[in-house]
């Protein structure tokens, strides 16, 4: 142990992460934030391979590769790792939360602790798409443009929405862990799979809408089970064995669509809502991280890879908010400038010779927005006094989501005066603030 103390940490996120590395102890599972920090850079991969603009007949379009080359959809099944995240959050939430329960002050406030840090790297990100599509507007800019931009860039909130939900929630679904254990997994996956039979057997698509419940709660209680488990390597095969049966069933029995994302043109979605070939591709993922789970920590006992984890950890949700809109903002420097490679036609030979050249300013331009907006996701942590408690806290976080889900199912623009839709920024500007201060005693 270092014989620095908190206050002694040297200036630095570097620095800092280094300090954190060498006091970590030794009985903290550190493959739960490896395997949250390389599913970012997955979800960052995938999207910005996903996105194909193309400029055809002077005309800018966003189109989607896997509607242009459905071949690359079976790419999706490594690419969609939104069960990672649910998995390592609800192993992390499980944990925090025994913890805090142990002290009621610290109990009162643990909703809006844990929402600070997703709510509020959000609102910068919204204010600056809504200053935008007005700016953008006013200029004359085609509102379908707008739409299709801000529409895009805005895709990580679907993700942010269903996971604040699951995360308010936690106090009851770990009772239920409590309670009835690995049982509550199978009645989730048991609820998903008479979802998807009744929504497509009686043609009741509407109840689909309740699998992003049943699917993401289920794979949340998996974290849970992974956490208490005494042997979890000993379960791991059995997992990939049930995800990939259950998968080539789906798929090629039932005909599911072989995408794990939404593809323009498929006759519905994998994943927008979810149905239980989620939970199918989660097992396989779970199964395999599980098995080498020991493997990773072991490596992450060294100093400077684990560093780099604590990092990449400490600016997660902002890297995850922004990338679409670094690559909006590449793609519209190639506009202003020329063609520099827009003209080629999504999946050829030449488009994917360029694709490297088209990351490296992806992440060029990603670097100064996650610096310059860090600080909202650095900062989020605010003194016990000054956080509300469950019964504001959970009101907050449910208008922020009402706003964030307009947003990603319509975009940020609007066909009125100022260019914006006001609502859905006035739900997220007011169910941020409600959510993470607290404005009544």
């Amino acid at each position: 142990m270092s014989e620095e103390t908190p206050l002694e940490m040297p200036k630095g996120m570097m620095a800092r992460a280094r300090w954190a590395a060498e006091n970590t102890p030794e009985s903290r599972n550190r493959a739960v934030d490896f395997y949250r920090a390389v599913a970012i850079m997955f979800v960052i991969l995938g999207h910005w391979l996903l996105v194909a603009p193309v400029v055809r007949d002077d005309r800018l379009e966003f189109t989607i590769l896997l509607a242009e080359q459905p071949w690359t959809q079976y790419a999706t099944w490594l690419f969609q790792v939104m069960p990672v995240f649910f998995f390592v959050g609800g192993f992390s939430n499980g944990l925090s939360w025994n913890s805090a329960k142990r002290d009621p002050a610290r109990a009162r406030v643990w909703i809006s602790s844990r929402l600070a840090r997703l709510l509020k790297p959000a609102l910068p990100l919204v204010t600056l798409w809504a200053v935008a599509a007005f700016i953008a507007t006013r200029s004359g800019v085609s509102g379908d443009l707008i739409k299709a931009a801000s529409q895009a860039s805005l895709v990580p909130v679907w993700f942010l929405a269903v996971y604040i939900v699951i995360t308010v929630v936690v106090p009851i679904s770990a009772a239920v862990w409590d309670r009835i254990g690995f049982a509550s997994v199978l009645l989730l996956a048991g609820g998903a799979i008479a979802v998807d039979t009744i929504a497509f057997g009686l043609d009741q698509q509407w109840l689909r809408w309740s699998n992003y419940g049943f699917v993401w709660l289920g794979v949340h209680q998996l974290g849970y089970w992974w956490r208490s488990a005494e042997r979890p390597n000993a379960y791991a095969l059995g997992f990939i064995a049930v995800g990939v049966v259950w998968m080539y069933v789906l798929i090629s029995v039932l005909d599911f669509p072989v995408g794990m994302v939404s593809v323009p043109g498929e006759e519905f979605s994998n994943t927008r809502p979810p149905t239980t070939a989620m939970l199918a591709l989660g097992s396989v993922q779970i199964g395999f991280i599980v098995l080498v789970s020991g493997a990773v920590s072991r490596w992450l006992m060294n100093v400077r890879p684990w560093s780099w984890v604590i990092v990449l950890n400490q600016m997660i949700m902002s890297v995850y908010l922004w990338h679409i809109t670094a690559m909006i903002a590449v793609i519209g420097i190639a506009v202003l400038l020329g063609d520099l490679g827009l003209g080629l036609e999504p999946g050829t030979g030449d488009w994917w010779a360029k694709r490297p050249i088209w990351l490296v300013c992806f992440v060029a331009m990603l670097i100064p927005l996650v610096l310059v907006f860090l600080r909202f996701e650095s900062g989020s942590r605010a003194s016990e006094k000054a956080q509300p408690g469950p019964w504001q806290a959970v009101p907050g976080a449910l208008v922020t989501c009402a706003g964030l889900v307009l947003m990603a199912l319509g975009g940020i623009g609007a066909d009125n005066v100022i260019g914006v839709n006001w609502v859905a920024v006035g739900l997220v500007g007011l169910g941020v603030g409600l959510g993470t201060r607290r404005v009544w005693a």
